[in-house]
């Protein structure tokens, strides 16, 4: 009977050590420099709506990028006509604002990557302000995400209370070799009120998907995907949690 006590108990652990070393093969191996947890799922928290008394700051991607075209249209003319179907729907009382990126080449690899812009301060009334500046801005340079969250974080909304709703809008991944998803997780270690939802248009690297999922779900934010201008509206109306069928206008400016 002790013997037989003994082989049983040698048959489990062989099991284990067998189910465990499997397990550990097959997860995956990211040779990729930016930090992507493979349960980023379970350790996000539940989605948090954009609520009513919320500021909203959209950080818009103006990299060269943005100039290729899907169809007939750029990709950067697709966010302005989604961004002006969505603006005037945005209730009044909710203050919005306006950050582009890469709308500026740079001589230099710092100048490319420090190319982030707050075009248009929070305020409330301010989708004729941010449309102005979308209108005016054009597609030029880099991709530098990281650098513009951190500017957002620490200026654009360091004087403001309550929960700040981040909206970023971009059709690649961090290519100034940092890491939005390591400056969220330690972000979050401090910080609960901050949420940035990630809207990635027309992109389809596998590493650059998992930088914007991580940068988004450790916020407990939304990511999206987007091939069309059709996806990017939708997208657009899930992420600030407004219905499409309510009435707004805004003048387009001419170009």
């Amino acid at each position: 009977m002790f013997m037989k006590k003994i082989i049983i108990s040698a048959i489990v652990v062989t099991t284990l050590i067998l189910a465990f070393n499997q397990k550990s093969n097959t997860q995956p191996n990211y040779s990729y420099k930016v930090y992507t947890p493979d349960n980023i799922e379970g350790v996000a928290k539940n989605v948090v709506s954009a609520q009513k008394d919320s500021q909203i700051l959209f950080i818009v991607d103006f990299s060269n990028s943005m100039n290729e075209t899907i169809g007939n249209q750029t990709k950067v003319d697709m966010a302005r006509a989604t961004l002006a179907e969505i603006l005037p729907k945005i209730p009044q009382n909710v203050k919005t604002g306006l950050r582009v990126y890469g709308h500026r080449a740079g001589f230099t690899y710092l100048q490319g990557c420090q190319a982030s812009t707050l075009t248009v301060p929070l305020a409330q009334n301010n989708a004729q302000a941010i449309m102005g500046s979308l209108y005016a801005t054009h597609a030029t340079g880099w991709t530098p995400i990281t650098y513009s969250l951190k500017q957002a974080v620490n200026n654009d909304l360091a004087s403001v209370t309550g929960k700040k709703h981040i909206i970023l809008l971009t059709d690649g991944g961090e290519n100034c070799d940092e890491s939005p998803c390591t400056y969220v997780i330690n972000l979050m270690k401090t910080r609960d009120d901050i949420v940035i939802d990630v809207i990635a248009f027309d992109v389809h690297d596998i590493e650059a998907n998992n930088q914007l999922k991580c940068t988004a779900l450790m916020t407990s934010g939304k990511f999206l995907s987007a091939d069309s201008m059709e996806d990017l509206s939708k997208s657009l109306f899930e992420t600030v949690g407004i219905n499409k069928d309510v009435r707004g206008s805004i003048k387009i400016p001419q170009q």
